[in-house]
């Protein structure tokens, strides 16, 4: 079992490895975890403009665990007002707004986030972009410090029975997807060049992009296997497909709109 120690960022969404993630960090605890993160990359990078061009760079140095939120709140919870109304009373601590044992507040599997840019502003916050690189699960959080920190173990992708197979069923039915959400607009569909063909990829890339709820993504994200992973999607696809072709009157672009996280 290969462990690994990083900081945890919990959110209200599922990362999944191959995706990106674009983050605004304005809360203390994560700007104090954005801070160590550049102090810790190597001499001469992390400096002015607060990047770390990608690829460069001590890989550890930059990067941090990403879980979703079972039962918990994104950003620490204020007495009134908006976080950043100055008469607002914001609850204080790395575990702010996820209990007195914060690992039973997040999803136990996550996923590696890789920071190939983290640019500080004028006002403190940070402008972070990273991308997902492995799944791991949760084993224990760290609450002592300015943020949280996890122990992880890191996960394998099996590919399972059948995935090629499979991979290629979900793909036909995704675009059978995209055509119902896009009107049946031809030029608007994605076209099988811009599509991958190795099976994990494909079930993580259909399982970003498809309209889902958080324990649904999460589900997707914690299969065993390549191979489970993508016989779920096919279901899945399916029914929403279905679901789509009888609700004419709700606009396409209302579909592929989600809430954005505060952070």
């Amino acid at each position: 079992m290969t462990t690994v120690r990083l900081p945890l960022f919990p959110l209200n969404s599922v990362l999944f490895p191959g995706l990106v993630l674009p983050l605004n960090v304005f809360e203390e605890r994560y700007r104090a975890m954005m801070r160590d993160l550049l102090k810790s990359a190597p001499e001469g990078e992390g400096a002015g403009d607060g990047s770390l061009p990608d690829g460069s760079g001590d890989d550890e140095a930059r990067r941090f665990a990403v879980v979703a939120i079972r039962d918990g709140r994104e950003t620490a919870r204020t007495a009134t007002g908006m976080p950043d109304d100055p008469t607002a009373i914001t609850e204080a601590g790395p575990a702010a707004g996820f209990g007195k044992d914060p690992i039973q507040a997040f999803h136990r599997v996550g996923c590696v986030a890789d920071a190939a840019t983290i640019r500080e502003r004028e006002d403190g916050s940070f402008e972070v972009l990273a991308t997902g690189t492995q799944r791991v699960k949760l084993l224990s959080v760290d609450a002592t410090g300015p943020y949280l920190v996890a122990e992880l173990e890191e996960l394998e992708e099996d590919q399972g029975d059948e995935a090629g197979a499979l991979a290629e069923g979900v793909l036909r039915a995704f675009r059978a997807y995209q055509k119902r959400l896009a009107g049946a607009r031809e030029a608007t569909l994605t076209t099988s060049a811009d599509l991958p063909d190795e099976p994990s990829v494909v079930s993580y890339l259909v399982a970003a992009a498809t309209m889902l709820d958080t324990p649904t993504r999460q589900r997707l994200l914690q299969a065993p296997d390549t191979a489970t992973r993508l016989r779920e999607e096919l279901t899945i696809l399916r029914s929403e497909t279905a679901i789509v072709r009888h609700l004419p009157s709700i606009p396409a672009e209302a579909l592929t709109r989600a809430p954005t996280c505060p952070n």
